[in-house]
C-alpha cells in the first residue's frame, strides 16, 4: 500500500498555505472519489476507512486523519463533485430533444457518484444532511429539463400539465431500469418511454 505523507499536514512539516493542487490536495480527491465508488457499491453504512485506503492507496490512519467522522467522509464524498446540470436542448423537436435528455440522464446515473447517490437515494437510514444533498443533486438535474417543458407549453408543443409531475414521469423508468442493474440504456428505451408518456398526455386531454 502507498504511503501517503500525511494528507493533513505534521506540524512541524506543514506550510502556512497549500496550494489547491498540491499533494495534499490530490490525496483528499483519491480519498474522496474511493469513498464515493464505495458507497455507490456498498451504501453509506457499510463501506469502511479499510476500504477506502486500500482503494485510495494510503494508510487507513491518513483517512481517519482527516475524517474523523464515517458520515463526514460519506457526506464530502457525495458532495465534492458538482452533480452535472444535465442541458436539454431546443432543437424544436421536443420528442428528440426529451429522448436526449433521458439518454444524458443514465450516462449521469451510471457514473460512480450517480450510482451512489441513488442508493443513498433508496436507503432508510440517511441522515438529514445527505438526504439534502440527493435532493439538490436531483433538483439540478432536473432544472434545465423543467424550462425545456414550460416553453413546450408556452408554444403549445404540449397541452398543460404539472411540470414536475411530467419530468417525473418521463425520468422516472430509467432509475428503474438502471436499479434493477440494465447494464446499458439505449436512445432507443429513451423514445419509447418518450412516446409513451407523450400519447398517454395527449390521450388524456383529447378526452
Amino acid at each position: 500500500m502507498a504511503d501517503d505523507s500525511r494528507a493533513s499536514g505534521d506540524a512541524g512539516n506543514a506550510t502556512p498555505a497549500r496550494r489547491p493542487g498540491g499533494r495534499n490536495a490530490r490525496l483528499r480527491e483519491r480519498m474522496l472519489a474511493a469513498a464515493t465508488e464505495l458507497v455507490a457499491r456498498d451504501g453509506i453504512e457499510r463501506f469502511r476507512y479499510e476500504e477506502v485506503a486500500e482503494l485510495a492507496g494510503v494508510n487507513k490512519t491518513t483517512v481517519y486523519r482527516n475524517w474523523p467522522d464515517h458520515a463526514e467522509l460519506a457526506v464530502e464524498a457525495l458532495s465534492s463533485f458538482d452533480a452535472d446540470t444535465i442541458a436539454v436542448k431546443d432543437s424544436g423537436d421536443l420528442r428528440a430533444d426529451l429522448a436526449g435528455f433521458l439518454v444524458a440522464l443514465a450516462d449521469s446515473l451510471s457514473t460512480p457518484r450517480g450510482r451512489a447517490l441513488s442508493h443513498v437515494a433508496a436507503s432508510a437510514s440517511a441522515n438529514e444532511e445527505v438526504t439534502a444533498i440527493v435532493e439538490t443533486a436531483h433538483e439540478r438535474r432536473m432544472a434545465t429539463m423543467h424550462r425545456r417543458l414550460e416553453k413546450a407549453f408556452e408554444r403549445g408543443e404540449l397541452p398543460p400539465v404539472d411540470v414536475h409531475f411530467l419530468t417525473e414521469m418521463l425520468s422516472g423508468p430509467v432509475h428503474l431500469l438502471l436499479r434493477r442493474g440494465r447494464r446499458s440504456f439505449s436512445r432507443a428505451d429513451a423514445e419509447r418511454i418518450v412516446d409513451i408518456v407523450l400519447a398517454g398526455l395527449h390521450a388524456v386531454h383529447a378526452g
